[in-house]
């Protein structure tokens, strides 16, 4: 029996640099970018410190088409991925070694893209476009106060089936 293991990263920071797209010999998409977080506490002394973490952010296929669409330099995201550990040989034949987080999702926290697009990593409309189409909803919906005598009511006794 092997023993389970987990390799999950979250992260919600702003991207460092442009996502910049490559492609493999095969036609893959490839996009690099970096994301900086933020951490901050008081020491004994009352006084306000902050730390800032840098790390590279790697998507491949859709996702990395996605993210050189909708992210830029400075916006807010949240990215959900694993960590991959790649190594290759410098030219002074040293092995280096680079770890970076490979995305599974992505979601913008800024209130629109790039573009100005307003939808999401996955095609779907932002939070602010749901709300105004809510309230769209709710205003041409009657509510239980409002006398709905004189409209017309599209069910007939004779429709119901008992």
């Amino acid at each position: 029996m092997s023993a389970r293991s987990l390799n999950k990263v979250q992260l919600i920071g702003n991207l460092t640099r442009e996502p910049e797209i490559r492609y493999t010999t095969g036609g893959t998409p490839v996009v690099t970018f970096g994301v900086a977080t933020n951490k901050s506490w008081k020491d004994q002394d009352g006084n306000v410190k902050e730390v800032a973490e840098f790390h590279n952010i790697v998507a491949w296929n859709k996702m990395a088409e996605i993210c050189q669409q909708l992210l830029a330099k400075g916006m807010k995201v949240y990215i959900e991925g694993s960590l991959t550990t790649r190594s290759w040989e410098a030219d002074d034949g040293s092995t280096r070694y680079k770890t970076e987080v490979r995305v599974d999702d992505m979601i913008l926290l800024d209130s629109k893209g790039k573009q100005g697009a307003g939808f999401d990593a996955e095609g779907s409309h932002t939070q602010e476009k749901e709300e105004e189409e809510a309230e769209v909803v709710t205003e041409e919906t009657p509510t239980k106060d409002e006398d709905t005598s004189n409209s017309e009511d599209p069910l007939d006794d004779s429709d119901l089936p008992f």
